[in-house]
């Protein structure tokens, strides 16, 4: 149970730094408090996306990988932050991506490299 809320807390984190960094990326609340419950709740929904539906894209896209040499990950995670966008808009949570090339790529790149750093902070309870 410990490791799926830290697995919460760094998507959080990093969706929170791509928000910051990244225009076109928005996670808004009406407070500091709302905020972090949007960002905590994004972050769960991002981590069940990426468990049940980006295994089925990576096993599709397996060719793309090869040509790019792993690159095309940022092009699946930006894919990724698409639907979460979408599941949040249906939701009526506030967090949204304006449009795919700039935004969700630009944030994909940012959320993999900040959710690395903090994968290699935090310690691991395996």
């Amino acid at each position: 149970m410990e490791q799926l809320v830290v697995k919460i807390v760094v998507n959080a984190v990093a969706i929170w730094v791509a928000t910051a960094v990244v225009p076109g990326v928005d996670a808004s609340g009406d407070g500091t408090g709302r905020m972090i419950i949007t960002l905590l709740v994004v972050g769960a929904i991002f981590g069940v996306v990426n468990a049940l539906v980006k295994p089925i894209v990576k096993l599709f896209s397996i060719p793309f990988y090869i040509l790019t040499l792993g690159l095309f990950a940022f092009v699946v995670n930006a894919f990724m932050l698409e639907i979460v966008s979408w599941l949040s808009d249906k939701l009526d949570i506030s967090f949204h991506i304006d449009n795919f090339f700039w935004s969700a790529i630009g944030a994909a790149i940012v959320v993999t490299f900040v959710s690395m750093v903090l994968n290699l902070v935090l310690p691991d309870s395996d």
